[in-house]
């Protein structure tokens, strides 16, 4: 039983998902349905909270707008999330950051990660002999 529904939930799983992590900030890309005409809406925010997995996984967005703190739970595999890019990547060290909705102002700031380039180091120079 247990393979017949990881069969027909392989169907509807998206293959191109972009990677992100709790702490990165997300541009998401909505379609949104009116009148029999379809849009696309962006959402930006940092993402607080992942949840999940396989077909249900969702994640949570949050964001401050004109003062007030909206936040929005989308499944992952969703068929109107067109497209999910990463605008900074966030150097989280929790799983789940709710407690950003009691700071205010820089304090809900989380600091960027750097990353940094790997440099092979040469190997020493010979010291000739005479």
């Amino acid at each position: 039983m247990e393979n017949l529904v990881d069969f027909v939930a392989a169907k509807y799983l998206k293959k191109d998902v972009t990677k992100f992590n709790i702490g990165d900030t997300v541009d998401i890309q909505l379609k949104i349905v009116e009148e029999g005409k379809s849009r696309l809406q962006t959402f930006e925010g940092i993402v607080i909270a992942r949840a999940g997995s396989g077909l249900g996984e969702s994640f949570t967005v949050r964001k401050v707008s004109y003062g007030e703190g909206v936040e929005m739970v989308i499944p992952l595999n969703s068929p109107s999330v067109e497209k999910i890019k990463v605008a900074k990547k966030g150097d989280a060290r929790r799983a789940k950051l709710y407690y950003l909705k009691r700071k205010v102002g820089k304090e809900s700031k989380i600091e960027e990660k750097v990353e940094h380039a790997k440099v092979e180091k040469a190997p020493a120079p010979r010291a000739e002999s005479k």
